[in-house]
């Protein structure tokens, strides 16, 4: 007997839930056909998946089927979404992954502009950090992807972008924000800093070595700026990022730190609607990336 899809996703529910009846619930199935696929699964592993019957417990085995079922039935269904959402654009369908600070730069513009002279083509937008698009373009569900420094992966095509510069980004009413010199390293990580994860892409050794005694560790873009908004926290993140928040925060140059953040176009040669993504494609690269980030600052 093989494993099916449907077994996954019954073992992960009641792993979720902790109980047949909740699971049986959410599945829409009984709960005695819930406990029967189960046995099943069970039997062809040949090992229990659960402590006990009561089923909230997972034992050894279980934990790391319920974290590889998990990832298989994320991949499953995003592929269903996908062929389902290619099915109902029949003038074309483009799905970007893009980093945050990109995202909102210049999305708003550029997408209007394609979609007024490619009516009917869809368009599915989603920002997340660098390695989540590098994961969106390797499994297929992006056709484009824009992430921070360089990326190297087979059957991907990278165009370097722009670079930004690194430094403070802080509310307007913290200390260093009114310092007539520019903050220094020490100063900034000795300033209530939060560590981002756009922070090790800074090769200085002693910037590396100074936010290893950070406490605080946000990965999230909204969350970052909501705790550096609050005026007693302070982040180093690149220019681009400011405009995201651009009335309540400033953007400053760090003394003695001329690191850059590297951006790439990155474009899947394999790809159902060739002829639309170039043009996408197209348009971002005409782009005057170093106007655009000064402007969204200002």
């Amino acid at each position: 007997m093989a494993i099916k899809t449907e077994m996954l996703r019954c073992f992960c529910t009641v792993a979720q839930t902790g109980n047949l009846s909740e699971a049986a619930t959410r599945l829409g199935r009984t709960q005695s056909a819930i406990s029967m696929t189960l046995k099943q699964l069970e039997n062809h592993l040949g090992q229990r998946l659960f402590e006990s019957d009561r089923k909230n417990r997972l034992t050894p085995l279980g934990e790391q089927v319920f974290h590889l079922a998990r990832s298989e039935l994320r991949q499953f269904d995003d592929t269903i979404r996908a062929i389902e959402a290619s099915a109902n654009a029949p003038q074309g369908l483009i799905r970007i992954a893009s980093v945050p600070s990109v995202a909102s730069l210049i999305f708003p513009r550029i997408i209007t502009n394609f979609m007024e002279q490619h009516h009917g083509t869809k368009i599915e937008l989603r920002d997340t950090h660098s390695q989540q698009v590098i994961d969106a373009l390797t499994t297929g569900q992006a056709d484009i992807g824009i992430a921070s420094s360089q990326h190297h992966i087979n059957g991907v095509q990278q165009i370097p972008l722009f670079s930004d510069q690194f430094g403070l980004i802080c509310s307007p009413h913290h200390p260093l924000a009114t310092r007539k010199q520019p903050p220094t390293l020490n100063e900034i990580t000795s300033a209530n800093f939060i560590q981002n994860d756009l922070c090790h892409l800074i090769e200085d050794p002693n910037f590396q070595t100074a936010i290893e005694m950070s406490h605080l560790s946000i990965f999230n873009t909204l969350s970052l700026i909501a705790m550096v908004k609050a005026e007693n926290w302070v982040t180093v993140l690149p220019q681009a990022v400011i405009h995201i928040a651009q009335n309540d925060l400033i953007f400053r140059e760090i003394s003695g730190l001329p690191d850059r953040r590297y951006v790439s176009l990155m474009i899947a040669e394999k790809t159902p609607f060739r002829r639309q993504v170039d043009a996408f494609c197209d348009m971002l690269c005409k782009i005057n990336w170093n106007d655009a980030i000064h402007l969204a600052a200002n």
